[in-house]
């Protein structure tokens, strides 16, 4: 087993289940599959069946792929799939492998699902054997001539095959690997595309069959699939010596080949070529009637899913090209941060979503990081998502808190002429302290990933979407802090990345935060391989991927700040507000002030919450000059001037600003437009 596998998930201790050694002497192999972790051990007669060896198997089914044509695969997954969901606890199948040769060989599975207590199906163990002499007996070939009796026609069939077919690709593959081809006989295909008025060769053949310079072709050229493109009418060659006289040009490159025969077809879709379909044969001479007949049909069908995967691929380049049109262009170098990007469109045409990121500089060392999904799979999605995008960046370079820019994005995609709602994750971060005030519109939570690799979902409270808190009312986001260290990656993302199929989203989350965990320390391959996982579990939602990784701390810019609003009757934003403070002046080198600087501060918003009607805007940052000054401003509406004066008889009030006037080196009040501002300043120690 692969250690590297073994140290990321968590198996049962009897994993993998040791086979009996009467199944090994009569030549079957043995595999345990954990459906928790995904990982399924096979023994080494199992990997001798599959024609694999132990370097070439790494514990995952997915990797059978090479072994299992496509369509034989999908039938298996249902069949197992069908068996977890109705309780059962075995199936059994035959089905056909590709070995390493390239021929085909008949199998047979037969697994038993294990479940726990609550009926929830835990591991499926079975065995595996070679069933070609089997089925070559009479009685097991004609119970498999009865089953292909019960099924609908060839051409019906190939065209069941070929409806799950998105892409030109996905078409060639079951033509390659369908059944209906392999029953003519067929040993391989060519086919070509027609493109700007030539043909483009999109499936060379076997292996040694192209010829150099024929990847493009005119119509007019002596090729066969240039004739019946031209012709439209499809070209049955008999022979060898039918082919060579016919088409001296391309026969002495493929001779070698042991072609014997050959069909091509054009490949016609509301009444227009769009390619022609080559079937090559090594063991036949000549076509019947009937054989002519189906494969003209065959050609048919084959043109109409060919026209739908061309007509996905177009539209899905499109919407891709839209979505990424709306994000940003490039991401910038932010002073004090690691960044990586990535967004993984939709698999489905013009199913992308309105999944995106933002990178925002902001002054001071600051950095505003956005990650958001619009509701809906469709370019209007994306169009919103690019308008969204926007105003978020526009509302947090004016200035604007967390909580405030999450506020005024959701009214403006409520009074925008569209149903949509979106979920949202703001953070600003400080790099120059690594405290991080984090917003939360119905998003999923994001993780950090520490230095040693371990990694953790972070806990934020959250609000409602974008767009509904406007609609109901409740537009006051709470602000959660996060203290992010030198060497922590903060990872923001999308749902599309932790959906699995039959799972919820708490699994999803689990299992990417294992990934995390065992993934590369570098942010760009990080998230090279955070993508990857989609495309290898076959996932067909969109996913936009954020990671920020603070590096060493530096010094402070002149002007640089942090901000927090507390409200009235809010105890956990004045705890936020006081985390903020503390992180802030142990960053900036002022740690033995460190007390008097959050006593000073916290009497002061206590002050304004107690004396106001409003709450109040508490902000720290360093003032660079002379000498290096700390200096705390708490702001309030109102336009009372506060004064210092002698507590009371009973010692209760009266002590604020005296306290505040014994603690700091300076302290002042200014009016402003809106109220007023009551400030206090500490001399701190120049930076080292």
């Amino acid at each position: 087993m692969d250690d590297r596998v073994a140290g990321a998930l968590s198996l049962p201790d009897d994993w993998p289940a040791h086979p009996d050694l009467s199944l090994a002497l009569n030549r079957m192999g043995s595999f345990d599959w954990d459906l928790d972790s995904g990982l399924m051990h096979m023994d080494q007669p199992a990997l001798d069946v599959f024609d694999l060896t132990a370097d070439e198997y790494d514990n995952r089914p997915e990797t059978l792929g090479t072994r299992v044509p496509p369509d034989e695969a999908m039938r298996l997954d249902a069949m197992v799939t069908q068996a977890l969901k109705t309780g059962r606890s075995n199936y059994g199948a035959y089905f056909r492998m590709l070995r390493r040769d390239g021929t085909l060989r008949w199998m047979h599975t037969q697994g038993f699902v294990r479940r726990d207590a609550t009926g929830r199906p835990r591991r499926i163990i079975g065995i595996v054997r070679d069933a070609s002499e089997e089925l070559a007996d009479s009685t097991a070939r004609r119970e498999l001539d009865e089953e292909r009796q019960r099924r609908t026609s060839l051409v019906e069939a190939t065209t069941a095959a070929l409806a799950h077919a998105r892409t030109v690709k996905d078409v060639i593959d079951v033509l390659k690997n369908s059944q209906g081809l392999a029953h003519l006989g067929a040993t391989s295909l060519v086919m070509g595309l027609i493109e700007a008025g030539r043909i483009h060769l999109v499936a060379d053949g076997p292996e040694g069959a192209f010829v150099p310079g024929t990847r493009y072709t005119r119509t007019d050229e002596q090729y066969p699939m240039s004739e019946v493109v031209r012709t439209l009418g499809p070209r049955f060659i008999e022979s060898a010596e039918d082919f060579a006289d016919s088409y001296p040009v391309l026969w002495p490159h493929i001779s070698h080949l042991g072609i014997t025969s050959a069909a091509y077809l054009p490949l016609i879709a509301q009444a227009r070529p769009i390619g022609a379909l080559g079937l090559l044969y090594s063991d036949k001479d000549g076509f019947t009637a009937d054989e002519r007949n189906l494969l003209v049909a065959l050609g048919s069908s084959i043109a109409q899913s060919l026209q739908r995967a061309m007509l996905y691929e177009q539209e899905h380049d499109l919407a891709e090209g839209l979505q990424q049109a709306m994000l940003p262009r490039r991401v910038p170098e932010v002073p004090g941060a690691q960044i990586a990007v990535r967004y993984r469109s939709a698999r489905l045409g013009r199913d992308i979503g309105g999944d995106w990121y933002d990178v925002i500089p902001l002054p001071g060392g600051r950095v505003g990081t956005v990650i958001g999904d619009v509701q809906g799979h469709d370019t209007h999605a994306a169009a919103v998502m690019g308008q969204l995008r926007i105003v978020l960046r526009a509302y947090a370079a004016e200035g604007h808190s967390p909580a405030t820019v999450m506020a005024r994005a959701s009214v403006f995609l409520h009074e925008l002429d569209t149903d949509r709602f979106a979920t949202c994750t703001y953070a600003e971060a400080d790099l120059t302290t690594g405290v991080v005030q984090v917003v939360r519109a119905g998003h999923v939570d994001p993780l950090i990933r520490d230095a040693d690799g371990s990694c953790r979902k972070v806990l934020v409270e959250g609000g409602l979407p974008l767009g509904l808190s406007a609609e109901f009312g409740r537009l006051e986001y709470p602000v959660s802090t996060v203290e992010l260290d030198p060497g922590q990656t903060m990872v923001l993302f999308t749902d599309g990345l932790v959906e699995l199929p039959g799972a919820d989203l708490d699994e999803g989350v689990q299992l990417l935060t294992a990934m995390i965990r065992n993934g590369p320390q570098d942010l760009q391959r990080l998230a090279d391989r955070l993508c990857e996982s989609v495309d290898e579990r076959g996932g067909e939602d969109d996913v936009a991927v954020l990671l920020l990784r603070r590096k060493a701390a530096h010094a402070p810019q002149p002007g640089g700040r942090l901000q927090q609003h507390v409200g009235q009757n809010d105890p956990e934003a004045l705890s936020s507000a006081r985390h903020m403070i503390r992180a802030a002046v142990r960053a900036w080198g002022a740690k033995e002030r460190a007390d008097e600087v959050e006593l000073a501060a916290d009497e002061l918003t206590t002050n304004a919450l107690m004396h106001t009607d409003g709450g109040a805007i508490v902000t720290i940052r360093v003032l660079t000059g002379p000498e290096r000054r700390l200096r705390v401003d708490v702001e309030d509406r109102s336009s009372a001037l506060p004064r210092r004066r002698d507590a009371g008889e009973a010692g209760v009030s009266g002590r604020g600003l005296m306290l505040v006037d014994r603690l700091a080196d300076a302290w002042g009040v200014e009016s402003r437009g809106t109220g007023k501002c009551v400030w206090c300043e500490f001399v701190i120690p120049p930076r080292g």
